[in-house]
């Protein structure tokens, strides 16, 4: 007898004994909440400086998941889970990881039958290929290094992350339990994995970053990083259809928006034209907007 056979069997007996004795063995299973959000910063929109810590407590008051939920008006209440988390990742760490959310997301009851959308928005913050960098820890070394540069050979430098180990097949294989487990408990949830948006113009080499709405950060030489979204995108995609999951294309819903473009949609550092308080590279209000409402009406009707 498999392990998953033996417990099926032991499970079985179990729910047998209780009904001849009478007596409960468990609490009902939840009912499942209409929006639950598993995801990094660029669902959560916010980070507390302050804290040496992720609690997954804090999420931006016009990032698109609470814009979301307000439209679907279940914002507020108990029909909601959202434990994204600035620093999260599929399964990279330090900070959360996708099946620790869904696991905290659990706890709080959020599969079930009524479960109506999981939103699912990864990857950015991983590591890939024979690089122990993430993204993030190669901003200084690499993206903004504007003596060095950014290009293809940084990742062997030791500068930028490994973005010739991103695959679609890959992230598939990492996300699967986790996708398993939240189509089991929630059989009737859209699940969907939400791409990030457009930040750089896709094939381009230059990247820049807006600061205090006049100073613009140029780095002509920043074609690794645009390759490397190129292929988070291009990775979402593939792994949204091998795990039997929608994709939404919050790439092309932004196109244009950029932070090289003179209308960006994101942040850039102390930019009054998006928001002076806003989380650089992370979508600003208007931006978030554009997204809430798209998956709204994809969705969340």
């Amino acid at each position: 007898m498999s392990l998953g056979n033996g417990m099926r069997w032991l499970c079985a007996t179990i729910a047998a004994l209780a009904v001849t004795t009478g007596s409960a063995v468990a609490d009902p299973a939840p009912a499942g909440k209409e929006l639950v959000v598993l995801g990094d910063s660029y669902s959560a929109n916010d980070w507390n400086h302050f804290e040496s810590e992720r609690n997954c407590n804090h999420h931006g008051p016009t990032a698109w998941p609470v814009q979301l939920a307000k439209l679907m008006g279940v914002y507020g209440t108990e029909a909601v889970s959202d434990p994204s988390c600035p620093g999260a990742s599929i399964d990279s760490g330090p900070g959360w990881t996708m099946s620790q959310q869904a696991l905290r997301a659990d706890k709080e009851g959020a599969f079930g039958p009524n479960t109506k959308l999981v939103t699912v928005q990864f990857g950015m913050n991983d590591k890939w290929g024979k690089s122990d960098r993430s993204l993030w820890d190669s901003l200084a070394s690499c993206v903004l290094n504007v003596e060095l540069g950014c290009d293809p050979e940084a990742v062997d430098q030791g500068r930028m992350t490994d973005y010739t180990g991103v695959s679609g097949a890959l992230m598939a294989m990492r996300m699967s339990n986790t996708v398993t487990y939240i189509k089991y408990y929630a059989p009737n949830a859209r699940i969907v994995f939400v791409g990030y948006p457009e930040l750089f113009t896709p094939g381009t080499s230059t990247v820049c970053l807006s600061i205090m709405g006049a100073t613009p950060f140029i780095n002509p030489r920043g074609r690794a990083l645009v390759e490397y979204l190129d292929r988070i995108d291009l990775a979402q995609r593939e792994a949204a259809q091998l795990l039997g999951i929608d994709f939404f294309d919050a790439r092309a819903l932004t196109a244009g928006h950029g932070l090289c473009s003179p209308q960006p949609w994101l942040n850039g550092i102390l930019d009054p034209r998006t928001g002076i308080d806003g989380l650089p590279f992370h979508p600003s209000t208007e931006g978030d907007t554009v997204l809430a409402n798209a998956i709204y009406t994809r969705y969340g009707r």
